[in-house]
């Protein structure tokens, strides 16, 4: 993976061939404060599971903690536990409610098996959206396994329950109304964004919009954070070759929908024959957008930050080119750097601890062999050492996960294998940022070039 200029590759993309660049609008072309937005989610949650779900209210009592989960975890609804997986979706971590499951209880519980995340069981913390949804869960389980609360439903049904209030929250008004009354306490406003988009244009980028957002909640934000930057355009839809919204992605990338034109004014539709310049639509498909631009599939650039919306249903059912919005990275690189002291020891402790299990393994095997017992002096001598060795590393591998989120650790890691998330980043996403300004103030002609995979083989 490429790390220069803080686009990461995976699949080389030459943005010479890239005529047209789609962007998500919410947590890409709009960064919100995630912990201020996530935080107002949960409250709004717990509210209506007491108003429309007759949750008690004692529930009230319950904080929003911001580092309580992370993205690419996976909720088991069935048995109220969170779980980190591998690439491989082995778990390597977990929690019932808010407390951790230790090793042995763990297997017990799921007898080391793969978790399949195609099973209705299952749910993945996959976007910043469902953080908030995650840490509610959690909690409330371990309110339903107190004394204290004895009148909530199963786990499966809490979380069906809190999906179920996240939906109207997000349709009725709740959540959108106070981040209207509040624009600065929730969006961030970002004037190199504007300017790097401005400069796309000047290359003769096209740029559209595709959300899943509404077009008056997409006129608010865009009003707020794009327009009051523009030097070269009026507004953002003089900025923009045309608006999609409410596009119901992942649907969007392999159903047939047809568009409808909104007029901005009044938000009356009809139906949409042609994709106009500075045209507002809603609804539609990807095959029909790249017919009806006459484009070839890969020359567009999709960036959102949903891995699943945006991400592996799109290269799964469409050849249009993928770019991820990871907001954690930056934070998670600054870890990596502030922890690499620590882990320079650790690798140091194990290259001294190897050849010590290594000697052993062969004492034991010519021990077999020859029939004998001669090595087991020098054999527990080297246990010893190998358990000083350990005693030196305990520390270190807890003094480097400070580094990170004190519950769950890195993002990208599971232990010494990629995460699940990292695994579905390295595999469907050609390219992966922390945020949209890093794409846009490089040339809009770079070659982003991936390199070489190192194989086991080749190490």
């Amino acid at each position: 993976m490429d790390n220069s200029n803080s686009v990461y590759v995976n699949r080389t993309l030459n943005m010479k061939q890239i005529n047209y660049i789609g962007l998500d609008m919410d947590h890409t072309l709009i960064r919100y404060n995630a912990e201020n937005f996530e935080a107002l989610a949960h409250k709004t949650m717990v509210q209506k599971l007491i108003e429309t779900l007759s949750y008690p209210k004692s529930i009230l009592k319950l904080n929003f903690e911001y580092d309580r989960t992370i993205r690419g975890l996976v909720i088991d609804k069935a048995r109220g536990n969170i779980l980190k997986l591998s690439r491989y979706a082995a778990i390597r971590e977990s929690y019932h409610g808010t407390k951790p499951i230790d090793y042995k209880r763990q297997k017990k519980i799921y007898k080391s098996t793969y978790i399949d995340l195609n099973t209705e069981n299952y749910a993945a913390v996959d976007t910043s959206f469902s953080l908030s949804f995650a840490t509610l869960f959690a909690q409330l389980v371990d309110l339903k396994d107190s004394t204290e609360v004895n009148t909530l439903p199963d786990y499966n049904t809490m979380a069906l329950d809190i999906k179920q209030v996240l939906d109207i929250a997000h349709s009725d008004g709740s959540i959108k109304d106070v981040v209207r009354d509040r624009l600065d306490h929730f969006i961030i406003k970002d004037a190199l964004l504007v300017e790097g988009l401005e400069n796309y244009v000047k290359h003769n980028k096209k740029i559209f919009i595709l959300t899943n957002s509404d077009f008056f909640y997409t006129k608010l934000l865009l009003d707020y954070a794009i327009s009051p930057f523009l030097k070269n355009h009026s507004s953002w839809m003089d900025l923009f070759e045309f608006t999609i919204t409410l596009s119901e992605k992942p649907r969007f990338f392999y159903d047939t929908l047809s568009f409808l034109k909104i007029d901005p004014k009044t938000g009356t539709m009809t139906n949409a024959d042609t994709i106009e310049k500075g045209g507002v639509y809603q609804g539609g498909c990807a095959d029909d957008l790249t017919h009806k631009l006459s484009l070839a599939p890969e020359e567009i650039l999709y960036i959102g930050d949903h891995i699943y919306g945006d991400i592996v249903r799109l290269k799964k059912d469409c050849a249009w080119r993928t770019a991820l919005v990871v907001e954690e990275l930056g934070e998670e690189i600054d870890s990596i750097k502030k922890a690499q002291p620590i882990v320079d020891k650790i690798d140091g402790l194990m290259d001294e601890k190897i050849p010590l299990e290594t000697k052993i393994d062969n004492l034991i095997s010519n021990q077999i062999i020859e029939g004998h017992r001669d090595s087991s002096s020098e054999i527990n001598g080297l246990l010893k050492k190998i358990s000083q060795i350990d005693s030196q590393i305990s520390p270190l591998i807890k003094q480097k996960r400070s580094a990170f989120n004190p519950h769950w650790g890195e993002v990208f890691r599971a232990g010494a294998e990629e995460s699940y998330f990292a695994h579905q980043v390295e595999r469907f996403a050609c390219i992966y940022m922390s945020k949209l300004p890093d794409l846009l103030l490089q040339s809009p002609r770079t070659y982003y070039r991936s390199h070489k995979q190192v194989l086991a083989h080749e190490l």
